[in-house]
């Protein structure tokens, strides 16, 4: 089981943990969280049979991993996590949804999903996603799984020109070998590429980047969140050794 670890924010006055929730409380607390961040905050239909919580039937077979502030004692931050051997028991993992995995069958024993990533409006300043980024790889290091795959999800609001110009800029600097590309269930029409120099990267997309994670092909679109989603691909061998110090500590 991951460990609690605790840290302090250098920039407030917040102390926070990191853990896998241990009961159906935490669990709660952290699909309550969802629920304000993507549907209130992001205008996303969920389908959740209870009004203010985010539910789906993935979540029985996640673990769910989750910051919170020693403070105020909320959960501030969660990131839903999928392994290998629960995703076959389910049937396949959440990107299967919206992708042909198809080329990655053979190593979907060695894979761990990460999904539904939020982090509270109020605490978006680095601490807590670099806790989340800590805890997943705590979690990958304990059970020895090779690859973190998982949707990077881009706004719609403009129509898709932000999504399709991510992506061609992506595709340039970390585009996949043919070995690992999926295609998308719900294809998102591209507009014509723009120079990569007036693009902007949004932080998470640029942090997957950075560490040697891939771009696996062409975004999906998703309806109910109304995103453009990059499958995106990072073989824990590939991540440079600095950062995997990083995260460790």
């Amino acid at each position: 089981m991951l460990q609690q670890h605790p840290a302090v924010s250098s920039r407030s006055a917040h102390a926070f943990t990191v853990s896998l929730a241990r009961d159906e409380h935490e669990v709660y607390e952290a699909q309550r969280l969802r629920y304000k961040v993507f549907a209130e905050e992001m205008g996303a239909r969920l389908s959740s049979r209870e009004p203010g919580i985010d539910a789906d039937i993935f979540d029985p077979f996640c673990d769910h991993l989750i910051v919170r502030d020693s403070v105020t004692d909320r959960v501030v931050g969660t990131y839903r996590i999928l392994n290998g051997a629960n995703a076959r028991r389910i049937g396949g993992f959440y990107s299967d949804e919206e992708f042909d995995l198809t080329r990655l069958d053979h190593l979907r024993n060695e894979i761990v999903e990460i999904g539904r990533t939020c982090v509270h409006r109020d605490y978006r300043t680095g601490a807590v996603i670099t806790l989340l980024w800590s805890g997943i790889a705590d979690y990958m290091a304990r059970r020895n799984y090779r690859f973190l795959m998982g949707c990077a999800s881009l706004s719609m609001v403009d129509g898709g020109a932000t999504a399709s110009d991510v992506y061609y800029a992506l595709n340039r600097a970390c585009a996949c070998p043919a070995e690992y590309r999926v295609f998308p269930r719900l294809d998102l029409p591209l507009r014509r590429a723009r120079p990569t120099d007036d693009v902007v990267i949004p932080p998470l997309l640029k942090g997957y980047a950075r560490i040697g994670a891939y771009v696996c092909g062409a975004p999906a679109w998703d309806p109910d969140f109304n995103t453009a989603d990059l499958l995106m691909l990072l073989p824990m061998s590939r991540m440079a050794p600095r950062y995997a110090r990083h995260f460790s500590r």
